[in-house]
């Protein structure tokens, strides 16, 4: 009987997340007929047909789309199984139209943009578009920009001094998104600016600041020194605008970059593919270690 080949192993068990060594032994008794073993594993153990009760869509690309007139916008987070579906070209298409359609029509409900779509996702996949965010505005302009391998995204809105500003023309938003999408504020929700910072969260941090330096017994003009650094920190850590600018010197913050392009942040949203999901860990190693020894 022909060997069975690690990879017909994999591919089984991505198929029904079933162990290594039980794909092996049902491809084995199935002669190497992979449809015929999946159906052997359903029979003994009752595992999907695509596992798809016990996978997780942790996978997945951002889709994005920005009207002509840069006034409507919207950013979708369409999830997958796995990384291979997730590089398929027609899945990235489907997801830069769920958010055309989302941004265009506005559905109440968001899972009608996904059936509105005419392309079809693609196979084996189970797609779900888990979170979607649109912005309108009259005065302002909508930029967006995600990276190669769109995995991560970003939606800013904002106004520029004139017309003339860079931050007007197609190619300037896209770039001022691209460099708004590197910063990485520590905060469950974005906050532009400190203004947006609850006061409650400022002083819960002043208190913890204030007591880590009481114990380091230095004068109290110090202390309050030591307080105010690390609030100023905290509020740098959590805000768009706070944080130093990625491909300067650290000197300068994002803030003081915009300002100078005359440029006004209003909104930002940033969106990472599997944000929040909690993985399934395997490990690979100590099931191969298992078949091997068996």
């Amino acid at each position: 009987m022909a060997e069975i080949a690690a990879s017909m192993v994999m591919d089984l068990r991505q198929r029904t997340g079933l162990g290594m060594m039980e794909c092996k032994k049902a491809l084995t008794e199935a002669a190497g007929d992979l449809a015929k073993a999946e159906e052997l594993l359903r029979i003994k153990s009752g595992a999907k047909a695509s596992k798809a009760a016990s996978r997780i869509a942790a996978e997945g690309v951002i889709g994005l789309y920005v009207a002509p007139d840069a006034k409507t916008a919207a950013m979708v987070e369409v999830n997958c199984e796995t990384d291979f579906v997730a590089k398929n070209d027609d899945f990235r298409a489907f997801a830069a139209e769920v958010a055309q359609i989302i941004a265009r029509d506005n559905p109440a409900d968001r899972r009608r943009a996904r059936r509105a779509s005419r392309l079809p996702p693609a196979k084996p996949s189970r797609p779900a578009a888990r979170r979607s965010c649109r912005r309108s505005a009259r005065t302002c302009r909508c930029a967006a920009s995600r990276e190669r391998s769109p995995r991560a995204g970003s939606l800013p809105t904002c106004t520029a001094a004139g017309s003339a500003s860079s931050w007007m023309s197609p190619a300037g938003r896209t770039r001022w998104a691209r460099i708004l999408r590197c910063t990485s504020p520590r905060a469950s929700r974005w906050r532009v600016s400190r203004d947006g910072v609850p006061a409650d969260v400022i002083e819960r941090e002043r208190k913890i600041k204030a007591a880590q330096a009481a114990e380091s017994g230095k004068p109290a003009n110090i202390v309050e020194k030591m307080v105010e650094g690390g609030v100023a920190k905290f509020i740098a850590e959590v805000t768009l605008l706070g944080q130093p600018f990625v491909k300067g010197d650290g000197k300068q913050t994002v803030g003081e970059l915009v300002k100078s392009q005359g440029a006004v942040v209003h909104d930002f949203v940033l969106f990472v593919v599997g944000e929040g999901i909690e993985k399934k860990k395997d490990d690979f190693a100590a099931e191969v270690a298992a078949m091997t020894k068996a």
